[in-house]
């Protein structure tokens, strides 16, 4: 059938399956949104900045497992959404995102609105294209969308010039994928596999090493049983929270620069690490040279260039970690899982020495009280996002997580602004679950306007403060290691978030009591309606433990024992 570009990009979406997109018009791109006006196959949100568009695409992606799709216009749209596609590929997040161009007449004149999209993108990025003639539209947002969700997942980016758009071509899109360059590895070497469980039975001290990557390849619960049949202990990454159930005997905590002092030092004492889905990466490693001197390390990535770039793998297998996780499950018996009874019995004296806590106070209210009374009231029934600072650590330390994919958050690039226009994704995505974002005072504002959006489109996010006053984790530097210049971290003067959040025509709440909070959190879920709990915190309350910057994961900042 002959039709334009941008009838190619509405029904190539539709063949998708596409049903929600996020996104925000302009002249580049207008072709597109006449057409997305013609249609009712799937929803168009209207973000209030573009960031917000790829963010709100980031956290569809992560709740449902999809391909996350958002549009931007030419120039300053695609500039807003560069950080948001930076975010999307440290993080292995699924997303096709589709940008306007200048005509191609135009490109290279520095014509209004023109920027070298392409040039800008190629670095966080998966892939990229500039389409050139409506001839390729078809092919090029077919390989998107496998390249998107195939292998290790990211993004792509899609630049497409305004006279493209226009342009009348034959639309064919029943073919099958078949790029020359571009054959991920999913099932892993059965010689290795083998190897790697030889090697567990073989070991006193194995440790499973879950990240990210798990999430990802929806490997949750093939891990759970993995864990279970072999009686191993586990460690989870920050991006890994939800693998398994937070009551899991077997599950330490979370590991790294805020992990717990048990997680780190059975890190530290391993003989056999069990990495599946994990990149090694700094915040978890420490300083390297002293990173699990004592263990040898299997490593299982679909990315190649993962495995022993930063650890050295002796037992290196490429593959999809549900497939490799399936064949393991296999060759499980060989495990007696009683064998590793003494090293859980070391790994629970680590716990019972230095538990992961805090110190409760009757009178003001703690950050970490507030994440965990979320935990008890919601629960299960919630989806957790989070803004980037210490509340996000917080919250990866104390939310009782059940399930995989239930809490989102900006992992590798940090993007404070991320948690308001993630939860709005995610409430699109899971629009039976309650959608949460822990956010700070900080980061807040950075999004702020996507209170319009959500009011709009009736999504309500529920946006919890843990409002200190501060840049909170940047202070915390500052107090630990800079002798307490606290350099342009005070906060104290701020807008009032309750008459912020009723001048978009949501609901908001001030908080300074715990009876306050569960009445405010009570009736914000009975409103359904966008709300914001402003709750004041302890304001000089820091994350730990914490290991510093640099250093090995067994030196440890820690809680100091409050005296009876």
């Amino acid at each position: 059938m002959q039709i334009s570009g941008a009838q190619m990009v509405i029904e190539a979406l539709i063949r998708e399956g596409v049903d929600t997109v996020f996104g925000y018009p302009g002249g580049a791109i207008m072709n597109v949104y006449d057409e997305i006006y013609k249609q009712d196959k799937f929803e168009h949100i209207l973000t209030r900045h573009e960031q917000a568009a790829i963010h709100a695409a980031e956290g569809y992606a992560k709740a449902s497992g999809k391909v996350g799709v958002a549009m931007v216009t030419s120039g300053p749209g695609f500039t807003n959404a560069v950080t948001g596609l930076a975010d999307a590929y440290m993080d292995s997040i699924p997303l096709v995102v589709i940008s306007g161009q200048v005509p191609m007449s135009l490109i290279g004149t520095d014509a209004f609105q023109e920027i070298d999209a392409v040039g800008i993108s190629r670095s966080c990025t998966k892939h990229n294209y500039l389409v050139t003639s409506a001839k390729d539209l078809p092919r090029i947002l077919k390989e998107a969308f496998y390249i998107a969700a195939s292998g290790r997942p990211g993004p792509v980016h899609v630049d497409i010039p305004k006279d493209v758009t226009a342009e009348i071509a034959e639309f064919d899109y029943d073919f099958a994928v078949e790029l020359e360059t571009y054959k991920p590895t999913t099932k892993g070497n059965p010689r290795q596999i083998k190897k790697a469980m030889l090697a567990i039975a073989e070991a006193k001290r194995p440790l499973f090493y879950l990240g990210g990557g798990v999430i990802n390849a929806n490997a949750a619960y093939e891990v759970r049983d993995l864990v279970h049949k072999t009686g191993i202990p586990a460690v989870e990454t920050f991006m890994a929270r939800g693998t398994l159930r937070y009551d899991d005997e077997l599950l330490i905590s979370m590991l790294g620069m805020h992990g717990s002092y048990a997680a780190n030092m059975a890190m530290s004492e391993t003989d056999l690490i069990i990495a599946l889905g994990a990149r090694f990466d700094d915040r978890v490693t420490g300083k390297l040279s002293e990173f699990a001197k004592h263990a040898k390390v299997i490593h299982v990535d679909i990315d190649p260039a993962s495995i022993s770039k930063l650890v050295n793998a002796d037992f290196p297998i490429v593959g999809d970690v549900k497939n490799v996780v399936e064949e393991m499950l296999r060759l499980v018996d060989c495990i007696k899982p009683q064998k590793y009874e003494p090293w859980r019995e070391t790994i629970k004296n680590f716990d019972a020495l230095h538990p992961l806590t805090f110190h409760e106070d009757s009178e003001r209210i703690k950050p970490q009280w507030v994440i965990k009374r979320v935990g008890e009231l919601l629960g299960d029934d919630a989806n957790i996002s989070t803004d980037v600072g210490q509340h996000q650590m917080w919250t990866a330390q104390f939310y009782p997580f059940t399930r995989p994919r239930q809490f989102i958050s900006s992992g590798g690039l940090g993007t404070m602004g991320f948690g308001f226009p993630a939860a709005m994704g995610v409430k699109a995505a899971t629009p039976d679950k309650i959608s949460i974002n822990f956010t700070g005072d900080g980061s807040i504002l950075m999004n702020i306007q996507e209170l319009m959006t959500t009011v709009e489109k009736k999504l309500p996010v529920i946006n919890i403060i843990l409002n200190n006053n501060f840049l909170g984790m940047v202070r915390q530097w500052q107090t630990l290691f800079y002798e307490k210049r606290h350099s342009e971290t005070d906060l104290s003067m701020q807008p009032d978030f309750v008459k912020l959040a009723e001048a978009f025509g949501g609901i908001g709440y001030r908080v300074e009591t715990k009876e306050e909070f569960d009445a405010a959190l009570q009736d914000a879920v009975k409103q359904n309606k966008v709300a914001i709990i402003d709750v004041v915190v302890e304001r000089f309350e820091n994350v730990l433990p914490m290991v510093p910057a640099g250093g090995s994961l067994f030196n440890m900042m820690l809680l100091e024992r409050k005296e009876k």
